[in-house]
């Protein structure tokens, strides 16, 4: 099994983290099929191989991933797509 872990700082305060943390689940759901769901300020996201959350707060952004066997050799990939979607969405 293989993990992503990331951490972003950011200045849009918790509403519009939040709405940023939605574009990128919806990015997420898109690319990688994934579903989500929040709890509190976590965004929780899911699918067959991938296991995750997203922590929200009004000063930083923080990923969490699992991958399991069959997508760990993508690992490198998917973190570069994840993190330029950060990077774009908590400037």
């Amino acid at each position: 099994m293989s993990e992503i872990h990331l951490h972003r700082k950011h200045k849009l305060g918790i509403r519009r983290a939040r709405a940023a943390a939605n574009k990128v689940a919806e990015d997420l759901a898109h690319e990688y099929d994934l579903s989500s769901e929040w709890n509190g300020d976590t965004l929780h996201f899911n699918r067959a191989g991938v296991k995750g959350t997203l922590q929200v707060s009004g000063n930083d952004v923080r990923l969490d991933v699992k991958l399991g066997i069959l997508l760990s050799p993508f690992r490198h990939r998917i973190e570069h797509h994840v993190q330029q979607n950060l990077e774009q969405l908590f400037a």
